[in-house]
């Protein structure tokens, strides 16, 4: 497949300093991160980093490492100076695979750059999978997608939609029988140009409200696809304690 991957991968974190240099199982995180892309059937990983101390932990892999600014605000800004950085033409298809994700599935990194692969029209996509507990359903911070019959994006959002009045106004709530409900994975796909446009968009007023960036492609008239997950993906690592969940569960695969 023709798609890249590049890892953003930022030293500082809040919740948990020097997130990707965190143990698990014997290798820091960003190597553990590697290790599912590589597993891909992406022509390249490059992982892209503000902090020489993330480079020379990867150093004995074989893996291009973009040096980065630390002023970025997001991984999508840091991917922006990788496209400079490295001169690519805007088709090239790149995917942001988070630095804080080392149990990411590598049929899902293909589904991803199969979608954009496949489909010249596609600019961005991402991954959903079903959601069918009622309390995760209304966790705010399990972020739900709509999607329409094409399984493009029509709203993504941190409440319980669409809104059941049958099921939802009275308690105990439950579950609709006959409605899907999708969980978004933050997995994104890009067009290298697709990514240009989308950081001299202005940031959108539902986008502030939900803190949810992808809002900002739907709010400028963009679409993005949505495909079902072939596998659910492991967790995601920003507290320690999901640091001690994800080194409990690959334990227990090795």
């Amino acid at each position: 497949m023709s798609f890249r991957i590049v890892i953003p991968s930022r030293f500082a974190s809040t919740r948990l300093p020097a997130k990707p240099l965190r143990d698990i199982c014997g290798k820091p995180m960003i190597e553990r991160v590697i290790e599912q892309a590589k597993k891909s059937k992406a022509e390249e990983v490059i992982v892209a980093t503000d902090d020489q101390k993330i480079a020379d932990a990867i150093a004995h892999l074989d893996i291009r490492v973009c040096m980065t600014h630390e002023n970025h605000q997001s991984g999508t800004e840091r991917l922006s100076e990788v496209i400079d950085q490295l001169g690519f033409d805007d088709d090239q298809i790149l995917i942001n695979l988070q630095g804080d994700e080392p149990m990411m599935p590598a049929v899902c990194l293909n589904q991803v750059g199969q979608a954009l692969e496949q489909d010249s029209g596609v600019k961005m996509a991402t991954l959903c999978t079903p959601l069918t507990d009622i309390e995760e359903l209304f966790d705010p911070h399990a972020v739900k997608v709509v999607r329409d019959i094409n399984n493009f994006a029509l709203y993504f959002t941190r409440a319980a939609v669409p809104w059941s009045r049958d099921c939802f106004n009275d308690a105990p709530r439950k579950m609709p029988p006959s409605q899907e409900y999708l969980r978004h994975i933050g997995l994104y796909g890009y067009r290298a140009g697709f990514i240009k446009q989308y950081l001299e968009w202005q940031s959108s007023d539902i986008e502030k409200t939900e803190s949810l960036e992808q809002l900002r492609v739907l709010y400028y008239g963009e679409k993005i696809k949505v495909i079902t997950a072939a596998t659910a993906p492991g967790p995601g690592v920003d507290t320690l304690d999901d640091l001690n969940r994800v080194c409990k569960l690959l334990e227990n695969r090795e």
